[in-house]
């Protein structure tokens, strides 16, 4: 009897665990739904795991001045935090002020306190809240209309909506001293606007980040790492891999099948079909840093090792690593490789010569260097373009770090990008026509600093310059993408962002 009651009770406990893992996997990152307020008809989602996006069904009166009817998906967290988002109605809809958007509340009660950024279905978008229980909407408008993303970050009691149109750069509204609790529920929501009207709703790139606390110390503590792949067409993003531990740097290889990323020191080959990553062998090269590209024909690997000492460049072949072989030279200062010409011939990389940072070109095979850059300041991430005519890098010289470019051989040295923005490591697409690069914030970053955990912008642009938009809206920086991180088709763009809070439905380190 007693084995019979044991084993039953191991039954019903496995029955209780694998119905809240399906529900896990049937809402993604989130907890639970919940209808809010008084509702006619029953709201829903549906979570597409491929590719990450929810689907929201919902009615609801309003979510205004003292009270809220609406269908949420939630999460309960505590703390500092990112959520983001692109949000976008399906169909014509019935109402002008149907709503989609962004809601952090105290409590799942109708007349909670909560704050929202919200899109109604004329295009108003604003950042709404209601700072005491049962008390009166406020609202603040956004100098846009019709925003596709969505972002509401909480710092304290500090509340930042930043929205753009897809795209664009964001633009930002922001609430202070709303105290919502330090544990509050977080997630997407729709509101019909009207109690006998069910509207839809798709969200992508739904992100909740736990970002780096003010007492990090940084390259020596570290948040945990996502490696994910970007559509460029659809600007979807999806989550491949997870692990507590920093990832840089994926880098696709020519096969299409795997990525190498850097990791503590080591490099990793990644099976895109298994989900598993092998460590690739790079002795005697020991302590390798996020700068390693691969040959244009993907037979090699460029990579840079500093152990117990400045950076220095090897070469390995890629499929299976081997021994390194030594190509910068010794006791010169710091090499950082970024780039193979075409032919395989030369490798470009930054190097630090005389407490200056300049582009270099050594041959593959090792000899003399020759200086490509010469002026004061920082010039970093040069890469060939694949027809080796040209070489993009960027430079601080103007101020800024922007964009450049130059001739193969160091001539003509024009500016590309000019913005307002602190624009770093420039990759070209296989196919020759873009450019991807990672922008960060000036008032959050020194132009000569790419550091890590910061809010920043992938952008992308015609090879040739001209208008830049943002394919990636994400938290990161260092290791996000130091190398060429394009498909071999040129349709996708593989990049790390980085969080503390790790969501089990991905692929996660073990």
């Amino acid at each position: 009897m007693r084995i019979k009651i044991f084993c039953l009770s191991v039954c019903l406990l496995c029955f209780v665990l694998f119905n809240k893992r399906v529900k896990a996997q049937g809402l993604g990152i989130f907890d639970s739904q919940t209808d809010v307020g008084t509702i006619k008809h029953k709201g829903g989602a549906q979570y597409d795991a491929k590719l990450q996006q929810y689907e929201l069904s919902g009615s609801g009166s309003n979510i205004w001045a003292t009270r809220d009817d609406f269908h949420f998906v939630w999460k309960r967290i505590k703390g500092d935090f990112i959520l983001r988002t692109n949000a976008a109605f399906i169909g014509k809809g019935v109402e002008l002020h149907r709503k989609v958007g962004l809601m952090i509340r105290t409590s799942l009660d109708s007349n909670s306190k909560h704050i929202n950024a919200v899109v109604h279905g004329d295009g108003l978008t604003s950042l709404q809240y209601r700072k005491t229980i049962s008390g009166i909407t406020e609202e603040k408008k956004a100098s846009i209309t019709a925003a596709d993303v969505i972002q509401l970050e909480r710092k304290g009691n500090v509340y930042t909506m930043s929205v753009a149109r897809k795209g664009d750069l964001f633009v930002t509204e922001e609430v202070s001293d709303l105290d919502l609790g330090d544990d509050v529920y977080v997630g997407i929501f729709i509101c019909s606007h009207n109690a006998d009207v069910t509207e839809k709703a798709t969200f992508s790139n739904v992100r909740i980040v736990t970002p780096a606390p003010a007492s990090l110390v940084p390259y020596k503590q570290y948040l945990g790492s996502s490696i994910e792949i970007l559509n460029i067409a659809t600007q979807n993003s999806t989550v491949i891999y997870q692990s507590p531990r920093s990832l840089q740097a994926p880098n696709w290889m020519k096969d299409g099948k795997s990525l190498i990323y850097n990791s503590e020191g080591s490099l990793y080959k990644y099976d895109l079909k298994t989900n598993k990553p092998a460590v690739l062998n790079t002795n005697p090269a020991k302590n390798n840093n996020n700068d390693h590209v691969l040959s244009f024909d993907g037979k090699m690997l460029v990579i840079s090792s500093g152990d117990g000492g400045p950076s220095i460049g090897y070469t390995v072949p890629s499929s299976s690593g081997g021994t390194a072989k030594r190509v910068t030279a010794l006791g010169l200062g710091a090499s950082y490789m970024h780039g193979w010409s075409p032919d395989g011939k030369y490798l470009v990389f930054c190097g630090e010569r005389n407490k200056e940072f300049d582009v270099y070109r050594v041959p593959s095979g090792g000899g003399p260097e020759e200086r490509l850059t010469t002026t004061t300041g920082l010039d970093d991430g040069p890469e060939y373009t694949p027809d080796g005519k040209y070489i993009y890098f960027n430079s601080v010289r103007s101020g800024l770090m922007q964009v450049w470019r130059m001739k193969a051989d160091g001539s003509e040295q024009t500016q590309i990008t000019n913005d307002d923005y602190n624009n770093w490591f420039p990759h070209v697409s296989p196919d020759g026509k873009w450019i991807v690069y990672i922008t960060f914030f000036k008032n959050e970053v020194a132009p000569s600093d790419h550091p890590f955990y910061k809010h920043v912008f992938l952008r992308l642009m015609p090879i040739d310059g001209g208008p830049s938009k943002v394919v990636a809206y994400l938290y990161g920086g260092q290791g996000t993408i130091n190398t060429p991180s394009w498909s071999p088709d040129s349709k996708h763009i593989a990049f790390v962002s980085n969080s503390n809070l790790l969501f089990p439905v991905f692929p996660i380190e073990k």
